[in-house]
């Protein structure tokens, strides 16, 4: 398993844990709405990604 389905896994477990979410709950959230939930429940500022670190997301996971 690569490391971003093993974030991503990671991630929708927790949001189940923590607010119950369902996995299609965690996949039709934006990475800001689940930072934004984390943010609240953790009382942490996450830092933004910029364009950059996007870009290579995209490259390294494309949708097609």
């Amino acid at each position: 398993m690569g490391d971003f389905a093993r974030a991503a896994r990671r991630l929708a477990g927790m949001t189940g844990v923590a607010w119950g979410w369902s996995p299609d709950a965690f996949w039709r959230a934006t990475p800001d709405e689940v930072a934004a939930m984390f943010e609240a429940m953790m009382g942490e500022q996450a830092e933004p990604a910029d364009g950059g670190v996007l870009a290579r997301l995209r490259e390294r996971y494309p949708d097609g």
